[in-house]
């Protein structure tokens, strides 16, 4: 008996590798952002920016090493994340030099074109080297301990807007929280591919649900604990959530089992609503989230989150157009935690939509990745990476809407930040790499490109 790949083609059939279509697709995605960037300067100004041209020719650069790079390396890879990526890059981009044209002293443009070329690069370079996923299982333990002292090193340094989430050397910032991320995806997925059987299957009954035993339990309770200490310490819900998230989601993953995902909201609503009562930082994003209008009541003028809805009013439907809004006027945070508020307003509902299902199907493709795979690893590997881009966007699309308390993180490639878009761009060379496992033929019929039948009880 054969039990073929559930996202494979019948034996025998040709799997196509359908690097064309992403070259299409990247095509469309640079000449999207190229419009966007003449239709800021033609708002602004009548004209068309003189660099327009420079602009197009560097992001269509980029795209294309990056997708050189998949066609020779990883040429079964879905064809959807790397355009998906290169639109969303190429957007954040437009936004922000829109926002640049509005602080004179303040240009972050030119900077976050410069991360981006960076995490092109590591993109390029994880897809080269990194030939098979299950070279990372290895280095369970290795990332867990990176992924600790990352997270642990700005407790040293000072506060930035009332969060400990950065380090600034010599001028140049950087936060180690977006690369803890990958770690401890890398670390979930090995522990819980090695122990899925013990949490689904092992422990004791209490009335409808089976608890594991304690040793394996443990790491649960530390991943909690450390969630908590890092909102204490670094006064960062934001980042405390994610990290809880993500593991909560694997966890269920492997285990089959939705129980636990009522612990998991519970462990979680139990902390921040500790931290949230008694550090200050936390509480005064929790009180601004409940009455955002209480500092215009007060004669004190709008605060951050006034500003943002007053955006996402103003946009309405179809937007202000591209250079025509006022969310500038958000303050500081307009190119970082609220540049969603600029795409709301200039684009209108229509254009938000628009990125959201972007972001959507980028998950989803993830998703799809991992669920294709027969290695436990790989599977929760790339479930965790799609849920870290799906977690980001809810956190901070809710914090910036009202539907959550705001946090201080950075929107998948839309938002200024160099740590961010960096991250970002290794997420999705990883996904790139599990997607290629999941779609590639089997070893025994590699030179003809179509598929082996796969022995049943293998794994």
């Amino acid at each position: 008996m054969t039990a073929p790949r559930p996202d494979a083609p019948p034996p025998g059939v040709r799997i196509p590798k359908r690097r064309g279509v992403e070259l299409s697709l990247l095509v469309c995605a640079v000449l999207i952002s190229v419009y966007g960037y003449a239709e800021v300067g033609l708002a602004r100004s009548g004209a068309v920016p003189p660099d327009a041209a420079r602009y197009g020719a560097g992001l269509g650069l980029l795209a294309l090493l990056a997708h050189l790079a998949v066609r020779f390396r990883a040429p079964y890879a879905d064809p959807l994340l790397l355009p998906i990526a290169v639109l969303l890059n190429g957007l954040g981009l437009v936004l922000i030099y829109r926002l640049d044209l509005e602080t004179p002293n303040d240009q972050a443009a030119a900077t976050q074109l410069v991360w981006s070329t960076l995490g092109v690069g590591l993109f390029i370079v994880v897809v080269l080297l990194l030939r098979d996923h299950r070279a990372l299982q290895g280095y369970a333990y290795v990332s867990v301990a990176a992924a600790l002292a990352l997270m642990i090193l700005p407790i040293f340094f000072p506060a930035v807007n009332g969060a400990k989430i950065w380090i600034r050397i010599s001028g140049l910032s950087f936060q180690p929280g977006e690369f803890a991320k990958i770690l401890l995806a890398v670390f979930f997925a090995a522990y819980l591919a090695a122990n899925r059987n013990a949490l689904a299957y092992t422990g004791r009954r209490i009335w409808k649900f089976q608890f594991p035993t304690g040793r394996v339990l443990g790491p649960i309770v530390a991943i909690w604990l450390l969630s908590v200490g890092v909102l204490v310490l670094e006064r960062d819900l934001g980042t405390s959530l994610l990290f809880f998230g993500i593991f909560v989601i694997m966890l269920y993953v492997a285990t089959g089992r939705i129980g636990w995902i009522a612990v998991g909201l519970v462990l979680a609503s139990a902390g921040a609503f500790l931290v949230g009562s008694l550090e200050p930082h936390v509480h005064s994003r929790v009180q601004d989230w409940l009455d955002p209008f209480a500092s215009i009541r007060a004669g004190d003028g709008p605060g951050q989150l006034a500003q943002s809805l007053f955006a996402f009013a103003a946009g309405g439907m179809l937007g202000t157009g591209l250079g025509l809004g006022r969310s500038v006027l958000i303050g500081f945070a307009a190119k970082s935690d609220f540049i969603l508020a600029t795409a709301g307003e200039e684009l209108g509902l229509s254009g938000l939509t628009a990125l959201f299902l972007l972001y959507a199907l980028l998950v989803a493709r993830g998703y799809r990745a991992g669920l294709s795979l027969r290695d436990p690893f790989g599977r929760l590997l790339a479930i965790g990476l799609a849920s870290i881009v799906a977690l980001q966007v809810f956190v901070i699309a809710g914090g910036v809407m009202g539907l959550i308390p705001l946090t201080g993180m950075a929107m998948p490639f839309l938002a200024q930040g160099g740590s961010s878009v960096v991250t970002n761009w290794v997420i999705v060379a990883l996904l790139i790499r599990v997607s290629d496992s999941a779609r590639a033929p089997q070893p025994d019929d590699a030179d003809t490109g179509t598929l082996a039948p796969v022995k049943e009880g293998a794994s």
